[in-house]
């Protein structure tokens, strides 16, 4: 029982480990953590998270092949360490202002370049997760392009919040471009990765059973994200001045959940 107990536990391990939202985990803790007086806490947590990652993955599945996202995991954050450690104070007072953006950046550089060059990141972790039968299907390909894209789109758009606090409103911190826009970016992303292969899937399903392809279920997709409106609007009152704008997202956010709540329970919806 004990040995089935373990085995069972180390199959769930090695599902997560094998999920590309934990590859990024390092990427997504610097960039939400980084910024004035929080460059060293933010590289140390990155590099431990990406180290971790690495060797927990190793003693889990031993057989694992190397991704190419852990291995600029590793590079890019101890890099980070060395310049931070090496840096003079100019330099370590640019590295907390524009550091966020440069890892986004370079995330969305490694997606878009792995799409690039018909290997998207992604790949290298869905292969594990299904039969080699498949992996060359056109279907699976495009699955596996459309959520690296997702990513990198993510990315982009994190990068390009966090430059406009930083290069137009000279405020590191604002809640809207530092915290609010780069978090929603990575929630929708983390939800189309669960939610694509999903659709993909039903999709195949009612062909092979000779069915029309069907509406394409955005409720799904949208509702998780209507949701995020509530707890933003909340943020907006404690920590903005504008308390409409907060009263405002929380009454959104509840009428739209409720909305698309009903949808995503009605089978025809």
């Amino acid at each position: 029982m004990r040995t089935e107990t373990n085995g069972a536990v180390s199959g769930r391990v090695s599902e997560f480990l094998e999920n590309p939202i934990v590859g990024m985990a390092p990427w997504i803790i610097f960039s939400l953590l980084v910024g004035p007086g929080r460059f060293e806490l933010a590289v140390g947590l990155a590099l431990a998270s990406a180290v971790a990652l690495i060797v927990v993955s190793r003693l889990v599945n031993r057989g694992t092949s190397w991704k190419l996202l852990e291995l600029a995991d590793v590079v890019f954050f101890a890099a980070m360490a060395v310049l931070g450690l090496l840096a003079s104070e100019g330099t370590r007072r640019w590295l907390e202002t524009y550091a966020g953006e440069v890892a986004n950046i370079s995330l969305a550089v490694i997606a878009f370049g792995s799409m690039a060059v018909r290997m998207p990141f992604t790949l290298q972790y869905a292969r594990e997760q299904v039969d080699p039968s498949i992996w060359h299907s056109p279907t699976f390909l495009r699955t596996n392009y459309m959520i690296t894209g997702a990513w990198g789109a993510a990315f982009l758009v994190a990068a390009a919040a966090g430059a406009y606090g930083d290069l137009v409103l000279h405020n590191p911190n604002n809640i809207w471009t530092g915290w609010i826009i780069q978090i929603l970016a990575i929630v929708a992303a983390l939800k189309f990765t669960v939610w694509y292969p999903d659709v993909v899937r039903a999709r195949a399903a009612r062909e092979a059973a000779g069915e029309g392809p069907g509406p394409t279920p955005w409720a799904g997709l949208a509702l998780p994200l209507a949701g995020l409106l509530v707890p933003i609007g909340i943020a907006v009152l404690i920590f903005d001045n504008m308390w409409w704008l907060g009263a405002a997202l929380i009454i959104a956010g509840s009428l739209l959940t409720k909305t698309l709540g009903a949808r995503t329970s009605d089978p025809a919806g």
